[in-house]
């Protein structure tokens, strides 16, 4: 008994240590955001909105905020319906060639974001696409489609397989059972895997930067911003940016989680 519970006490101090890793910079962004100094130093200055007022002032950000908001809302739609079909071929279906098809469908995380983005770029300027709010929407919904599917499809493995093969026999046309049966118990994943996608899209930075031309992006403006000169904007920027992705992948997780251990009325 006193050594499992110096393991936990061991296994609880690395959890601590590992959030205090991680979560230090952005308590640190967090705090020189209403720090007056113009520069991190220590010890700080006096509280103040200064930075996070100018920000909102500044046209260009809203545009950058509305350009960012246009195209997370656009690629989560898209992405959680191209996931949720690619989940679903592969709960449903088996064919000649399925493990490449899946290698295929989960590839685009795996690749670098630079690679990426100068793929994306090479092929949307071949087309006449390239520079245009649609570009990063495409380049999003390739990088994030992969995301929506391993969502939905960890939910998919929790029904019962004969469930849909039922309604067939009930007279359900092939949609109708899609529409009564599959939809309704994968709708926690859906709505998660949309969540998931919005923050994935908000924050990427290199796709965009390569893609975006004259519609820059949050993650872009803030380069933008960096490249000039050290500016306190920066933190308060990367604050706001923070909080609406936390506030996605949180709500993501809450509704997978809540949702998916929820007993059904259907007996799934």
């Amino acid at each position: 008994m006193t050594r499992l519970s110096g393991q936990n006490l061991l296994l609880r101090g690395y959890v601590v240590l590992v959030f205090v890793f991680v979560f230090t910079p952005i308590v640190t962004s967090f705090v020189f955001s209403v720090n007056s100094d113009r520069f991190p130093t220590i010890p700080l200055g006096h509280f103040t909105t200064h930075w996070y007022e100018t920000i909102f002032a500044d046209p260009d950000i809203w545009e950058a905020f509305r350009v960012s908001a246009l195209v997370s809302v656009s690629v989560a739609i898209l992405a959680t319906f191209i996931g949720f079909c690619t989940a679903y071929t592969d709960y449903r279906y088996n064919f000649t060639g399925k493990a490449l098809y899946l290698s295929l469908a989960l590839l685009p995380p795996t690749i670098p974001l630079v690679i990426m983005g100068l793929a994306m770029l090479a092929l949307l300027a071949r087309i006449n696409m390239s520079g245009q709010i649609h570009s990063i929407v495409v380049s999003h919904v390739v990088l994030c489609s992969p995301f929506a599917m391993a969502v939905v499809r960890m939910r998919l493995a929790q029904i019962n397989p004969d469930l849909e093969p039922a309604a067939w026999n009930l007279g359900a046309s092939p949609w109708r059972a899609m529409h009564e049966v599959i939809i309704p118990f994968c709708r926690p994943a859906i709505a998660s895997a949309f969540c998931l996608t919005a923050a994935v899209s908000f924050d990427e930075f290199a796709v965009a930067w390569f893609v975006s031309g004259l519609n820059k992006t949050v993650p872009v403006m803030i380069l933008e911003i960096l490249q000039g000169n050290t500016d306190p904007q920066i933190n308060a920027i990367g604050s706001i940016v923070f909080a609406i992705s936390m506030s996605l992948v949180v709500i993501a997780q809450l509704i997978f989680f809540r949702k998916a251990s929820a007993p059904t009325t259907t007996g799934i």
